[in-house]
């Protein structure tokens, strides 16, 4: 069994997600929902795209291959079957958020204005969750390890919540290399400590797993469900 994976299927039932814009927080935050579900475990599971802050990768997108795998899945009013754009989001979120025996993934927007929204549900924080953060040093705004702790912070000071843990995610999409990979955590292993959070996986394409395992940390498999979305689009 994956520790990462583990820690996530084990404990706290509510996992927010946000990283800095084109982190690569939404491909992450529907593998999350997809290894969950693959456990077989017979809990309820759902995840909640509340990222309506230049949501140019939705997880809503996805909703399909997700509910069919068992995870329901929470967006727009319109349950992401118009196309719309609209910022807003179903009420229907707080189902998942007040049902004790539902895990439940929040995938935010990016940066700490796509965070605020977790303001709407300060309340569901006052139980035991986690709040993660992706980490890319490969993006502008959080390639040194000062400013990726400075966006740390101002997610913090936005939301009023403490970032519990951090995931490297230093990919190149598709030219993402095993050495891209061990760089990344480097880089999130010298955010953390900066910050004072634990860094708790490398996050990378099921290839390279093999060439990045056995090195001290855990590694995530994730998926490359996002890319037909949007970049991959046939015209």
């Amino acid at each position: 069994m994956n520790g990462f994976l583990e820690q996530m299927a084990a404990g706290e039932r509510i996992i927010a997600v946000t990283g800095h814009f084109g982190s690569g927080k939404t491909e992450f935050a529907v593998s999350l929902a997809f290894a969950l579900a693959a456990l077989g475990r017979g809990e309820r599971l759902a995840l909640a795209d509340l990222d309506i802050e230049n949501p140019f990768f939705r997880s809503r997108e996805r909703q399909d291959a997700l509910e069919a795998a068992g995870v329901r899945v929470y967006s727009d009013p319109f349950h992401g079957r118009n196309g719309s754009e609209l910022q807003v989001i179903s009420a229907g979120i707080r189902a998942p958020l007040e049902d004790e025996d539902c895990r439940v993934i929040l995938d935010c927007g990016g940066d700490a204005p796509g965070a605020m929204i977790l303001n709407q549900f300060k309340k569901y924080f006052t139980q035991p969750h986690r709040l993660l953060c992706v980490v890319n040093p490969n993006r502008p705004g959080s390639d040194t390890v000062e400013k990726a702790a400075e966006h740390i912070r101002s997610i913090e000071r936005t939301t009023g919540l403490a970032v519990t843990g951090l995931v490297s995610n230093a990919h190149l999409i598709y030219e993402t290399t095993a050495e891209d990979v061990l760089r990344g955590w480097e880089f999130t292993s010298a955010v953390a400590a900066k910050c004072g959070i634990p860094a708790l996986c490398a996050c990378c394409m099921a290839p390279l797993v093999s060439r990045v395992q056995g090195r001290g940390f855990d590694v995530f498999p994730v998926g490359m469900y996002m890319r037909e979305s949007y970049l991959d689009k046939k015209v």
